[in-house]
């Protein structure tokens, strides 16, 4: 395992910003956001012009990619479609791991079973995965429905972010059978009520689930995504700094 970092700690930076504080940060390993609506790189550059996202993810080799987090717009084949395209800046730019954004609530379940087969059939041609986001208010904030879509979906796996399992529950919903499916870890620390707070301050036990994840033989990002606040007295780069010296202690216990 080895700790990386997002790029959407820093969304309102261009991406060549983002990637020099990361580095000061003393980040190798980041996480890519491709959301059409405000990322560092949208999807859709993927499909007009292939060569030129490639060079802009290229651009970013002082750190290392291990990972494209995708926020599609579009429906239908429009949306299948620059998943495609994505999968082939993947395959080039050598970046394993994908990670999508399950249907909201509501979402009928064999609609998604069906989308997330479609999903890995593109994403095996292309040799790389893809997994579903944990995320409140999407089908992946419960982890029995977690569970029964992997299962039925050969190959699928999840981005695992137990914040969300945290947020608005007393007693934390349990993931532990979700390991297995685990292909990229995202981590902040988060209580009951605020899905983020100061680093120490949750009640997220990293020691617990890095041990978790080693018996599972778990050797992917373990992804710092701590957002800017409100907050003026936040260290943001602080808290960042923190987390990452906090996960490579316990990566070296």
């Amino acid at each position: 395992m080895f700790v990386a970092a997002t790029t959407l700690c820093y969304p309102h930076l261009t991406l060549s910003e983002t990637i020099e504080k990361l580095a000061h940060l003393e980040f190798s390993h980041i996480e890519l956001d491709l959301h059409e609506n405000g990322g560092h790189i949208r999807p859709s550059d993927a499909r007009v012009d292939l060569q030129q996202a490639y060079e802009t993810i290229n651009s970013t080799r002082r750190l290392t990619v291990s990972a494209l987090n995708l926020q599609i717009a579009g429906e239908g084949e429009e949306y299948f479609s620059t998943f495609k395209d994505c999968c082939e800046l993947a395959k080039f730019s050598k970046i394993v791991t994908l990670t999508v954004q399950a249907g909201e609530h509501g979402t009928p379940f064999n609609e998604e079973v069906e989308r997330y087969k479609k999903l890995v059939q593109i994403a095996d041609r292309h040799g790389v995965r893809v997994s579903m986001r944990s995320q409140v208010g999407h089908l992946s904030a419960d982890p029995d429905t977690v569970s029964v879509i992997c299962g039925h979906v050969k190959g699928l796996g999840l981005a695992l972010d137990p914040s969300h399992y945290l947020i608005g529950h007393n007693n934390p919903l349990n993931y532990e059978k979700l390991l297995e499916y685990v292909h990229h870890v995202s981590l902040r620390d988060s209580n009951s009520q605020k899905l983020q707070v100061r680093v120490g301050q949750g009640v997220v036990d990293y020691g617990r689930l890095i041990q978790l994840l080693r018996k599972c033989n778990y050797n992917r990002a373990l992804c710092v995504d701590i957002r800017p606040t409100d907050d003026p007295e936040i260290d943001h780069d602080g808290e960042i700094r923190k987390m990452r010296l906090l996960l490579e202690s316990l990566l070296m216990g």
